[in-house]
């Protein structure tokens, strides 16, 4: 039985194994793609715009940190493709420049600015780029690799963005990957999330300036709840069901079903608070959960809804399995999902989505 570790874009890894279990959004602009299928990502990050203006009104010194360089460099770590990133980006510009003309009125003239994407080695950068707009105010840069590591130079980074992108581990741990482990196969994973996450503000904060701030949305879920409790949870339990029923049918290997697992992780707000104030290197600003999609009442558009899991996760999917087997497994879920939608729509919703805002020490 496949076992899905808890969880909404894996990044690069070192080893094969870890590589192959990343996650890969569907690039392009064909039917499937995320770009086409990322509405719901956007639509959850709207959600906190009016936050994070207060949140770079209160506590961001744009004064300070003009004075050490006229260039103002905000980063999108885990972009994706689509023009999610991109109006993620102009967002947070408008909110500087307003912080900018309410902090230093008699300024002669905004600082430059310059926007980095950045996104695993495999993300179709080409794509997303057809999404800036001709008349763009702001120099642009992509730089790819893993998160995880530092990817920009030391003291240059003064804002950075990472939205629904946390959630996805860098790894598998090894005892997933060894089927002699007692482990193999077996529950769900914490550990490799609070690596992760040092790892993540640990090179955030060689690349930050003393000030700077990062904004950071993504899945989660109230310390203690079952993860059973929520949507993603019984959904990832249906994707594990429907690919034992494949294995009857033979359209796949059982062995590939037990070798599989989904390296996501919904992280509690009292773990993510524990991981900060280890790694050491940043303050808590903001820290608060949040309904992710207030505006889906009623019911869940099935199809619709499959649509945008895909878009997300299918390369997870078909580094693994046949490339033949993909419609079917994203086909049955659908009917699935159909048979218990009434389930879905009663589940917990109010506390799935975590938004951070921390500042460089």
């Amino acid at each position: 039985m496949a076992t899905l570790v808890s969880d909404s874009l894996a990044k690069k890894n070192n080893d094969k194994a870890s590589e192959n279990s990343t996650a890969q959004v569907i690039g392009g602009h064909g039917t499937n793609s995320y770009s086409n299928n990322s509405s719901y990502q956007r639509l959850s990050v709207n959600i906190v715009t009016k936050k994070i203006e207060d949140a770079i009104m209160k506590n961001l010194d744009v004064e300070t940190l003009s004075s050490t360089s006229n260039i103002f460099r905000v980063a999108d770590f885990g972009c994706g493709v689509g023009s999610n990133t991109i109006n993620s980006m102009q967002d947070l510009l408008q909110i500087v420049k307003k912080k900018y003309i309410s902090q230093c009125p008699t300024s002669s003239q905004m600082p430059e600015f310059q926007v980095i994407f950045n996104d695993q080695f495999t993300n179709d950068f080409n794509t997303l780029f057809t999404y800036l707009p001709q008349d763009k105010q702001y120099l642009v840069a992509s730089v790819p690799g893993s998160f995880h590591n530092q990817v920009l130079p030391k003291s240059s980074l003064h804002l950075a963005h990472c939205s629904y992108s946390l959630h996805w581990l860098s790894r598998l741990p090894k005892e997933l990957r060894d089927e002699r482990s007692p482990a193999w196969n077996k529950g769900k994973i914490t550990t490799p999330f609070a690596e992760d996450l040092d790892n993540f503000l640990s090179a955030r904060g060689g690349e930050m300036v003393s000030g700077g701030m990062i904004v950071i949305v993504g899945s989660s879920i109230p310390d203690g709840m079952p993860y059973s409790q929520v949507v993603n949870g019984i959904m990832f339990d249906c994707m594990g069901s429907i690919l034992m029923d494949m294995v009857k049918t033979g359209s796949i290997s059982e062995a590939d079903v037990d070798a599989f697992n989904l390296p996501i992780y919904a992280c509690p707000p009292g773990e993510f608070i524990e991981g900060v104030e280890r790694n050491g290197l940043f303050s808590i600003e903001v820290i608060e959960l949040m309904n992710p999609a207030p505006w889906l009442k009623g019911p869940i558009d099935i199809p619709v809804f499959v649509k945008h899991v895909r878009a997300a996760m299918e390369g997870m999917f078909s580094n693994h399995f046949p490339s033949k087997s993909i419609d079917e497994l994203f086909d049955h879920l659908v009917l699935k999902l159909s048979d218990i939608s009434q389930q879905l729509e009663s589940c917990y919703r109010d506390g799935l989505q975590l938004f951070a805002i921390l500042k460089r020490k």
